[in-house]
C-alpha cells in the first residue's frame, strides 16, 4: 500500500504529486482516483498512463520521521538525491495541513511530580469529552485529509507512544483493578489520550474541543478512568491524583454538569 507521502518522476528531478489543492478534490470525489498517495494514481492523472507509468521513479517520504524512501528507479536517470533534498525542504502544509513537530512521551520527556489546581480544571474538563474523541478525531482526518495521511499519522505519532503510556499506567494501576470490564476501561481511557493528543498534528476543524487533553498531555499528565475513580498519571506513570468520579462531579459547576457529552455511555465503558 502506498503512503503518505507518495511522489513519482521521470529521471528529472522534478517531482509528480498531489498537492493540497488536488488532495481536496481526490477527498470531495471531484477527481476520482484510488488514492492520493497511489503511485499509479498519481502517474494517470498526470498523463503517464500503462507503459509510461513502468518509467517513472517512485518514492515516498514520512515528514514526522524525516525517512525517505526509494521504492522503485525505472527512469533512465536516479534523481533520488534531488527529490530527496525536495521532500526535506519541503513546507508540508502545502501538501496537507499537518503540524508537524517533535512527538513527545509525556511519562519520560517531562517530568511531572506534582498536582496543581489547573491540573484539576483541565481533567475536569477533558472529563466531558473523552468518550467522544475516538470516532472523532479518526472520522475528522479521513474525511478532511484521506486515510493514507490518517494512517501516516497514526502510526508515525501513535506508535511511538502509545504503548509506552498504556504499560506505563497499567503498572501504576496493577492490582487495584478487577475485573476485565474495569481494564478496559482503563485501557479506553489511555487510548483516548492518545487519539486527543494525535489530533493536534492535524490542522482541521474537529466535532468536540480536545485541548484539555492536549494540555494535560504537554504537562507531563494522562488521566485514566476505571469507571469509578479518575486519575492523573504522572512520570513514568506514577498516580499522582485520584479522585471519585461522584466527587469530580460535585466540584463541577452546573454549567459544566449539564455540558457533558454522552454521559451514558460514560457509565457502561
Amino acid at each position: 500500500m502506498c503512503k503518505f507521502f507518495s511522489l513519482c518522476s521521470t529521471g528529472n528531478g522534478e517531482p509528480i504529486y498531489f498537492d493540497w489543492k488536488l488532495r481536496q478534490k481526490i477527498v470531495s470525489k471531484e477527481i476520482k482516483c484510488e488514492s492520493a498517495d497511489s503511485h499509479t494514481s498519481i502517474a494517470d492523472y498526470f498523463g503517464y498512463k500503462g507503459e509510461k507509468e513502468d518509467k517513472l521513479n517512485k518514492f515516498e517520504y514520512n515528514p514526522f520521521t524525516k525517512v525517505f524512501t526509494v521504492d522503485q528507479i525505472n527512469a533512465e536517470f536516479d534523481d533520488s538525491k534531488d527529490i530527496e533534498k525536495f521532500c526535506k525542504e519541503l513546507n508540508i502544509k502545502e501538501i496537507v495541513p499537518l503540524n508537524i513537530k517533535p512527538i513527545i512521551n509525556p511519562f519520560t520527556d517531562l517530568k511531572k511530580e506534582k498536582i496543581t489546581k489547573k491540573d484539576i480544571e483541565l481533567l475536569k474538563e477533558w472529563s466531558s469529552v473523552w468518550y467522544s474523541v475516538g470516532d472523532s478525531v479518526r472520522d475528522s482526518v479521513r474525511s478532511s485529509v484521506g486515510n493514507s495521511v490518517w494512517y501516516s499519522v497514526w502510526y508515525s505519532v501513535g506508535d511511538s507512544v502509545r504503548s509506552s503510556v498504556w504499560y506505563s499506567v497499567g503498572y501504576s494501576v496493577g492490582d487495584s483493578v478487577i475485573g476485565d470490564s474495569v481494564r478496559y476501561s482503563v485501557w479506553y481511557s489511555v487510548w483516548y489520550s492518545v487519539w486527543g493528543y494525535i489530533s493536534e498534528f492535524v490542522d482541521i476543524k474537529y466535532k468536540y474541543d480536545f485541548s484539555s487533553g492536549q494540555k494535560l498531555w504537554h504537562r507531563g499528565l494522562v488521566p485514566s478512568f476505571d469507571g469509578t475513580n479518575w486519575r492523573l498519571h504522572g512520570y513514568k506513570g506514577k498516580i499522582l491524583y485520584t479522585i471519585s468520579k461522584e466527587d469530580l462531579d460535585k466540584i463541577m459547576t452546573y454549567d459544566e454538569r449539564r455540558g457533558r457529552k454522552n454521559e451514558g455511555n460514560l457509565e457502561r465503558v
